[in-house]
Formats: structure tokens, C-alpha cells, sequence
């Protein structure tokens, strides 16, 4: 069933919609759209203008309709949402197998699987030489379980050492081997990674982080090793292929700088040539009730598959606060606070994540979009999230067809409540638009070619198309809808009120030309509207 809403003439009478025979004048999105793209929403290597030049040309050269469109193909029932009352702290413990008891040794970093990311070219080797003074050492954690209080007994005091509140000091990296299991529990008050010595994480088993805080700190300022500059190296968490990794009631906080692997917390198969040697599946685990704040990442994951980030709070993060990235699959992304990212957005997916879930988040005061789909990440379901207050768009949709938008709240964004580029069949049903900056939905195609992007990697169709139906588009300053170029759009029973800056509703790009049709049929006569190119439909007739 889908939601009912009120009387959709009353709703539009009340924002002073008014009917006459002549056309209604078409508002544009501001002159300076596609400026503010470039300064404020670009994500290299994607430069963003809101509007292509090749636009204009583009519609001339199209002639659209208007007609009726059956309403029975765009009734939906609501989707279903995954279950997800058994991710919880229990059924994280019971997963933890005791059995077996590992063992601990020091030894170096060289010739080892797991570390290879970090002592290969580029001078990584450098960074540990530095700050170990010496041949670079890791902890190793092997053939069984232990806590890190066990561990802490198990090695030298100069390496990993604890105080009588339970707090915990790393100096070396530490590494969780294939075969076993590490658990950093409620026993360990606070673990500081050191960053002075070069301190990090990197999970090749399993991993348990249950009830217990993680800082990165500067020993030497006594203090977490806060944000300071990218390259700058702060202490990490990585967990390769194959591997579980499981974080609840957790805090982590000061981890990550700019270089591959290291970007705070990453789950992450292995790079394709040791992908191909080592022959593991791809990593999971979840992620629930747990804290993230100045993390170069918030959470960073490739290639992975049904991991649960759900219920967290992530504050405060450098670039993103949440980062699916490339072929990542059946991912939920469920009820997590996402706030003050400090560069970019707060929630993006990022080539080819698909089959996911984006549900019931909040997210808002970032400095770009609160959420993005981004790079052919397709059959998606962005569901019940609020989105407000962000710096860019509310929500945004760059060259990624097939995708779901329902019931979302995108409230007073700093530019468009919901975009879209380059994407075709995106269905938006029951989304509230209010009060966003420019337009509430809009739709726009780029040619890329002429950018820095990669078209063999990344590529796109100058093509987009979107089905609105139910919902609200209500005082957003540039008007409810927008679409340039489009293959087809479809409306029904999309309830919209006047921007704030305008006595009456005005649609722009081909919509504007076509609005006394549009309003006529969507709102006089409650039918459902599609408007296509006319040679489409002859192609259809051919």
C-alpha cells in the first residue's frame, strides 16, 4: 500500500498556485549553479557543473509531450526493509570461539602477507624505520584466541604496556593472523595506538572490539593525535580479505591519514596481484552502537560484502563520514548519525556498490551532500533517512541508474534537496523536499569526457530519466522540479507548494515549457503525467 496523503489541489491552493491560459513564467536555477558545483561539490576526480553547455543545444533540438501515463505500473507497495534485530552485542559474543588459545610474538614487518601494503614502494618502510629507530617490528597474534590483556602479558612491556586504570599503550603494529582471533574488550578501558611509533591494526583473522574505547595518541603531547595535515601519519585499523570483523559499543577516535589503506578504519580485499596469491573471499563483519570522530574515514570498505554498519554515531570526520567503495555488495547502512564532516560528504557509495541498503540514517551539517550514489552503484534502496542542513545537495545521485529513493526527508540543504546526473530510472516515491536552497528535485545531464576521469573505470551516458510519485516538493527556493534533456519523466500525485521567493509555482528546463500541461492533467485532472521526446515515442511506434 502506498502512503496516502491529503488532497493534493487543496495542499497546491494554499501555496498560491494559480491557473490562467497564459504560460507561467519559468524559473531557472541560478545563474552561478554550475560555479558553486566546481567550489563547493566538486569530488576529484569528478569536477561538477550543475548545467552542461551542451543543454540548451540539446533541447532545441528535442520536442517533447505530454500525455497520460496508466497509474497502475507506479503503484508501489513501500519496500521491505532487511531484519535487523539479531545485530546485537550478544550475538557478536557468541560468535567469539574460545576454544583454542593463541600465542603472541614480535618479529619483523618484512616478508609478511599482511604488511606488505605498508613496507612495499613509495617509501612506506621509511615511516616505521623512523619512528622505531630501527628494523621494523609487528606484534603478531596467531593460531587461536586472546585478549589484548592476555596479549599484553604475553609481550614486552616496551611494545604494549597497560596503567592501573586500564588504560593501554601500543608502540608497535599489531596483527591479527589468519587463523586467529583478538578480542579488545570492556577490560581495556582505552587503548592508545601510538602514534610516535608507528602503532596501527591490521586484521587478518577475526577481530572482536566490544565495550572498549581506541584513541590514537601522540605520547610525546600526552593528548590524541588529532587532525592535523593529510600526510601526516596517524595510527589505522585495516581488516584484508577473508576476514570478520566485528566493533559494538565501541569508541574510535584520531585514526587515519591520506595514503592507501591507512584511511582510519578500512575493510579492504587485498590489491588484485596479492588478491590472486592469497585467494580469500571477500571481508565482512558489523559495525553496531559504536562512535567514530576525527577519522580521516569514518568508515572506509572495498570489495566487501554484507557488512552491517548500523545504529553508530559518526561526528567530526576529515573527508567522509561513511565510504562504501569499489564492488562492494548487500551492504546495510542503518540508522547511523552522520554529522560535521569536515571536506566532503556524509554518506557516499562509490563505483559499482550495489544490492545495498541506505535506511533510516540521519545526516546532516556536512560540508558537501549528505548522502551520494555515486559511479554505477545500482539497485540501491535509499529509504525513511533525514537529510538536512547539509552544505551541498541533500541528495545526490552522480552517473548511477536503477536506484530506489523512498520516503527520505531532505530539508534545507544548502543547494538542491535531491540531484541527479547522468542516471536513468531512478524512482523517487513518497520523498519530502522543503525548503533546499535551489530546487527541490533535479535532473541534469554532463558530458564528462573532457574531465580527468577515467571512462574505461568510470564510464557514463549523457542520459537521464526519473519517476516522481507521492510525496512533497514544498518551498524549495528555486522550485519543486527540474529536469534538462531528460529520455522521460514520469509525475503522479506529487503534492507541490510555491518556493519562498515566488507568489506561484514555475517548473524550469523542459518541464517550464510544458507546465500549463503538466498542472493541468497532474493537478485538475489527479492523472498521472509522462513527458518524453517525440522521437522516442516513433521509435516506440516503429
Amino acid at each position: 500500500m502506498t502512503a496516502q496523503h491529503p488532497p493534493l489541489l487543496p495542499l497546491l491552493l494554499a501555496g498560491a498556485l494559480l491557473f490562467s491560459g497564459s504560460a507561467m513564467a519559468v524559473e531557472a536555477p541560478p545563474a552561478s549553479d554550475s560555479q558553486q558545483d566546481v567550489a563547493r561539490a566538486s569530488d576529484a576526480p569528478l569536477p561538477q557543473d550543475g548545467k552542461p553547455q551542451a543543454t540548451k543545444e540539446l533541447r532545441q533540438a528535442k520536442s517533447y509531450t505530454v500525455t497520460t501515463a496508466p497509474t497502475e505500473a507506479l503503484e508501489l507497495a513501500a519496500p521491505k526493509l532487511p531484519d535487523l534485530s539479531g545485530y546485537t552485542a550478544e550475538a557478536v559474543n557468541a560468535k567469539i570461539d574460545r576454544s583454542k588459545k593463541g600465542s603472541a610474538t614480535v618479529r619483523r614487518m618484512v616478508q609478511q602477507d599482511a604488511l606488505k601494503e605498508f613496507i612495499g614502494g613509495n617509501n612506506r618502510m621509511a615511516e616505521w624505520v623512523t619512528r622505531q629507530r630501527g628494523m621494523p617490528q609487528a606484534i603478531f597474534v596467531e593460531g587461536g584466541y586472546m585478549s589484548l590483556s592476555e596479549l599484553s602479558k604475553k609481550v614486552p612491556k616496551q611494545y604494549l604496556s597497560s596503567d592501573a586504570n586500564g588504560v593501554y599503550t601500543l608502540r608497535l603494529p599489531l596483527v591479527v593472523a589468519h587463523n586467529a582471533s583478538l578480542q579488545i574488550d570492556k577490560d581495556v578501558k582505552e587503548l592508545h595506538l601510538s602514534q610516535d611509533r608507528g602503532a596501527f591494526i591490521v586484521n587478518d583473522g577475526k577481530l572482536f572490539i566490544t565495550g572498549s574505547n581506541l584513541t590514537g595518541w601522540n605520547e610525546a603531547k600526552k593528548a590524541p593525535a588529532t587532525f592535523k595535515k593529510p600526510e601526516e601519519f596517524r595510527p589505522f585499523l585495516l581488516s584484508w580479505g577473508g576476514t570478520e570483523t566485528y566493533i559494538v559499543n565501541s569508541k574510535i577516535a584520531s585514526f587515519g591519514y591520506n595514503t592507501s589503506k591507512s584511511y582510519g578504519l578500512s575493510i579492504s580485499q587485498y590489491t588484485p596481484n596479492m588478491s590472486k596469491q592469497m585467494g580469500r573471499g571477500m571481508p565482512t563483519g558489523w559495525i553496531i552502537g559504536s562512535e567514530f570522530s576525527d577519522m580521516w574515514y569514518g568508515f572506509y570498505c572495498y570489495e566487501t560484502q554484507d557488512f552491517v554498519v548500523k545504529d553508530n554515531t559518526y561526528r567530526d570526520n576529515i573527508i567522509y563520514g561513511i565510504d562504501p567503495h569499489d564492488r562492494s555488495r548487500r551492504l546495510v547502512i542503518a540508522g547511523n548519525t552522520v554529522f560535521g564532516t569536515h571536506k566532503k560528504h556524509g554518506i557516499i557509495i562509490s563505483r559499482e556498490v550495489d544490492d545495498s541498503w541506505i535506511i533510516n540514517n540521519k545526516v546532516y551539517e556536512n560540508k558537501l551532500s549528505g548522502i551520494v550514489i555515486d559511479r554505477n552503484s545500482v539497485n540501491n534502496l535509499v529509504a525513511y533517512n533525514e537529510v538536512y542542513r547539509n552544505e551541498s545537495d541533500g541528495i545526490t545521485l552522480y552517473e548511477s541508474s536503477n536506484n530506489l529513493l523512498w520516503g527520505n526527508k531532505v530539508v534545507s540543504n544548502d543547494r538542491h534537496g535531491i540531484r541527479l546526473r547522468n542516471s536513468v530510472n531512478i524512482r523517487l516515491y513518497e520523498n519530502l523536499a522543503v525548503d533546499n536552497h535551489l530546487v527541490g528535485v533535479y535532473g541534469h545531464i554532463k558530458d564528462l569526457s573532457d574531465t580527468d576521469r577515467d571512462i574505461d573505470l568510470d564510464p557514463f551516458d549523457t542520459k537521464v530519466s526519473m519517476i516522481v510519485v507521492g510525496g512533497q516538493l514544498v518551498s524549495n527556493g528555486s522550485g519543486p522540479l527540474s529536469i534538462d534533456s531528460p529520455l522521460s519523466v514520469e509525475l503522479y500525485r506529487v503534492a507541490m507548494l510555491a518556493p519562498t521567493k515566488s507568489s506561484g509555482i514555475s517548473f524550469s528546463g523542459i518541464l517550464g515549457d510544458k507546465q500549463n500541461e503538466i498542472l493541468d492533467l497532474m493537478v485538475r485532472q489527479d492523472k498521472a503525467v509522462l513527458i518524453d521526446p517525440v522521437e522516442s515515442q516513433a521509435e516506440l511506434q516503429d
